[in-house]
């Protein structure tokens, strides 16, 4: 019973100390992970299906001279992603006449890492003139630390060659932020519990994707977040924004609210308790992005559709037909590049 307590005082004492010092709580992760990456190099080095570029299933290769046309899309998902969000786009983009590959990196890290490790593989799309970049969630926000900082700073001098930026198609970003990021450790189980014959669990599989600096970068109001959205934006990069908006209640929770109200004779109870669950859909957004967070001053207004957030991307049970992102960012990725 001691040992209970003394654990709960320390876990209490911890989340009180970070809620107050976040900036402090980022330069100790990442303090973390580095002396741990020093100490265990082996045990910390992300597993070859989790870091780099992907086309499909396998790793990309420049020099594959089975494939004759250059990169058009560079895909980026977000934190914690258990992976497959790209499995429906890929194809999408492949239909219509587009070679797209995925970068996948420790989406736990400090966000500007990622973006430098993006940076890093870079030079490996130097057979391709132009490309467009398509982030969901906080692959957004690699994108545009990437474009604004390394890429296409506007006020210096890029720091990396290789093709240039055509679009840039933000898919659910946070861009002011998000408190869901404050429950990282649910989406930290959920991305370990995905079923990747690849993922091995042990002492250090949650940490080889980072040790958590991420959910630092992606609260509203962080110096990440207050950095990045302070940077200019290049004027020689269209930028695109599509957000979701769950609808509540669905037809089938609203039959059995309508079936409920004409056995119990109470209509009304049924017309309030649906304004109700529409009271707050705009923070609630796609069930993790507030639409209000999704504003970029940069860019045009977002499009708003309704899905869930990785319902942009995927069919799900909240889905009616193709998830709504798919053909949005086909018809974008074909508007900028032809």
């Amino acid at each position: 019973m001691a040992l209970v307590l003394i654990s709960t005082g320390i876990t209490a004492i911890w989340v009180l100390w970070t809620e107050t010092h976040p900036e402090q709580e980022r330069w100790l992760r990442n303090q973390v992970q580095d002396r741990l990456g020093t100490w265990f190099p082996e045990a910390m080095e992300p597993l070859a299906s989790t870091a780099g570029l992907f086309e499909g299933r396998e790793p990309y290769s420049s020099s594959d001279s089975s494939v004759t046309s250059a990169v058009n899309v560079v895909l980026v998902h977000g934190v914690d992603e258990p992976g497959g969000i790209f499995d429906e786009l890929t194809p999408a983009l492949q239909e219509a006449g587009f070679r797209a590959v995925e970068f996948r990196y420790p989406n736990d890290q400090a966000i500007d890492r990622s973006s430098e490790l993006l940076a890093d593989y870079w030079p490996q799309l130097s057979g391709s003139d132009e490309i467009v970049l398509i982030g969901h969630s906080m692959g957004g926000l690699v994108i545009r630390d990437f474009i604004t900082r390394l890429r296409h700073p506007v006020d210096s001098e890029p720091v990396l060659e290789g093709p240039d930026v055509a679009a840039a198609l933000l898919i659910a970003t946070p861009n002011q932020g998000s408190e869901w990021a404050r429950l990282r450790v649910w989406l930290e189980l959920r991305d370990h519990l995905a079923g990747d014959e690849q993922r091995r669990f042990s002492l250090f599989a949650a940490l080889r994707d980072g040790t958590g600096a991420a959910k630092i970068d992606l609260r509203p109001g962080s110096r990440f977040l207050t950095e990045l959205n302070n940077r200019p934006w290049p004027s020689t990069v269209p930028i695109r924004l599509i957000g979701g908006q769950l609808e509540l209640p669905t037809p089938e929770m609203q039959a059995g609210m309508d079936e409920l109200a004409s056995t119990t004779g109470d209509e009304e109870w049924s017309q309030h308790f649906s304004a109700w669950l529409n009271g707050p859909l705009d923070q609630l957004g796609d069930g993790v992005v507030p639409v209000e967070a999704l504003a970029l001053r940069a860019a045009p207004e977002p499009d708003i559709v309704m899905a869930s957030h990785r319902g942009m991307l995927r069919s799900g049970p909240l889905n009616d037909g193709v998830p709504p992102a798919i053909e949005w960012s086909v018809e974008w990725t074909r508007f900028f590049l032809h």
